[in-house]
């Protein structure tokens, strides 16, 4: 009983411990009763059906529908209660949870790729707000990254994305995986299972690639790179709150800062990805084209039908046949091995493009043509230009359609912006937007005062003498 008279014990309450085989704290028994009475014995078979029938069930949902059979059934303060009740229920009756398996990953033998959505960053480049996508490509092993801004998920933008990423690794790993992207697979009609495209096929086998992709419905077998793209979204977040600023002056602008994120992260895995870099196997001697080629015929319309969108073009190019180049963002038209036309492409629903400067010369010669018009709602550049017509209907409907059409000509050739802000001034004094009061507000008279005058310095012939020598000079003299 030495321990015992140490501790300022009793040698009878020592002995009492030992008998009972432990400390105070390990011979009570455990709580098992409960110290008030279960509100929900009563309700728990009924409760209990509805678990059964669906695991999902949340408390708060079961006891809402308890008090909505009976009011006042139960108090908010009973809430907590039920939760516990169904997170015991759960643990020993319910559903089986879904599990994840965590993978090895090895030097150079996989990469993933995915499209993930930018617009809740709001983004804003030259005061317009920038609705994009980025393709996201990231190593597995050392998950080193890189990112492309694209305005869909198109095969074009994976094409571009995926080399594009291969070039400034220096290197190829062994396989590449995606999610059931549309860009890369299509339905089989058969089958109604879904397989590799034959672009994707092609660009796949130039690099000397095999291809996998998730099951339909497991994104999680994309993982590396699903987990990515919210861990990237939330730096990006961060470094433009940082910034101060979400606006950029231009797309290259943005780019730019895209780059430097993205460098920021890559630098963080210098030693994975240089142990991961010589696994990657040789690049091909170029890159594929990223872009889809095709030809398209100018219609009389003055424009070119490209997947289902139509693009205006100059009318010198009625009838002629085009080489379209379709690019992740852009559409190329060449004819005769020289580009003629340039412009942003169409995405989604958005079913043509056409450009009022295109038409508007054969337009003002048949304004009769204007009411309607297919793609008439294209020919309102801005808000003003729609109000100054709608304010010319209200006016006179016969000379309204022939007014609008010259005052479209006019901004073709003085300036929309400047005919704009005639209209705009001409609707705020709530007068009538005619042709004739547009133009005298935008040319205005002319004056001798508004003539430009060019002021010419007679030339010094001295500057020749003095070129020439004084002797010389003396003898010409």
């Amino acid at each position: 009983m030495t321990a015992a008279a140490k501790a300022g014990m009793s040698e009878r309450t020592a002995r009492k411990y030992v008998r009972s085989g432990g400390t105070p704290s390990e011979a009570k028994a455990p709580h098992t009763w409960r110290t008030r009475l279960d509100p929900f014995a009563d309700a728990w078979p009924e409760i209990e059906a509805l678990l059964k029938q669906d695991g999902g069930l949340q408390a708060k949902t079961v006891w809402e529908e308890l008090n909505r059979r009976d009011a006042g059934r139960f108090s908010a303060g009973q809430l907590r209660t039920l939760q516990r009740r169904f997170l015991a229920w759960r643990l020993k009756a319910g559903p089986d949870c879904e599990v994840f398996f965590p993978q090895t990953h090895v030097p150079g033998e996989q990469g993933q790729s995915d499209f993930t959505d930018m617009r809740e960053l709001e983004v804003v480049i030259a005061g317009e707000p920038f609705a994009h996508l980025l393709y996201h490509f990231v190593l597995t092993y050392s998950n080193w990254e890189s990112v492309s801004i694209c305005p869909s998920e198109s095969f074009e933008a994976l094409s571009a994305g995926m080399q594009t990423a291969f070039w400034r690794l220096g290197g190829v790993p062994i396989e590449h995986r995606t999610d059931n992207l549309s860009a890369a697979t299509h339905e089989l009609a058969e089958s109604r299972g879904r397989d590799f495209t034959e672009r994707y096929r092609e660009l796949i086998n130039h690099y000397g690639l095999r291809a996998s992709r998730n099951f339909p419905g497991n994104a999680h077998e994309n993982g590396d790179v699903e987990s990515a793209n919210g861990r990237l979204k939330n730096f990006i977040d961060q470094r433009l709150r940082l910034r101060g600023s979400r606006a950029f002056a231009s797309r290259e602008a943005y780019e730019g800062f895209l780059d430097s994120c993205v460098q920021s992260r890559n630098a963080t895995r210098t030693a994975r990805i240089e142990e991961e870099r010589p696994h990657l196997r040789s690049l091909p001697a170029r890159p594929l084209p990223s872009f889809r080629e095709s030809y398209a015929t100018v219609s009389r319309a003055s424009a070119v039908r490209v997947l289902k969108h139509s693009y205006s073009v100059s009318s010198r190019l009625i009838g002629h046949r085009l080489r379209v180049r379709l690019h992740a963002d852009i559409v190329e038209l060449h004819h005769r091995g020289e580009r003629v036309a340039v412009m942003d492409r169409l995405i989604g629903k958005d079913p043509h493009r056409i450009d009022y400067r295109h038409i508007i010369h054969s337009l003002v010669r048949k304004p009769g043509a204007f009411r309607r018009y297919v793609f008439r709602e294209a020919l309102f550049p801005s808000l003003e230009f729609r109000r100054a017509y709608d304010a010319l209907v209200v006016e006179g409907a016969d000379q309204a359609d022939l007014d609008y059409v010259r005052i479209l000509h006019l901004a073709a050739s003085d300036g929309e912006e400047c005919v704009r802000t005639v209209l705009a001034s001409l609707l705020a004094a709530a007068i009538a937007p005619t042709y004739e009061t547009v133009r005298a507000e935008v040319r205005g008279p002319r004056t001798e005062e508004s003539r430009p005058y060019l002021n010419f310095t007679p030339p010094d012939l001295a500057v020749y003498d003095r070129l020439l020598g004084e002797s010389t000079a003396a003898v010409c003299a």
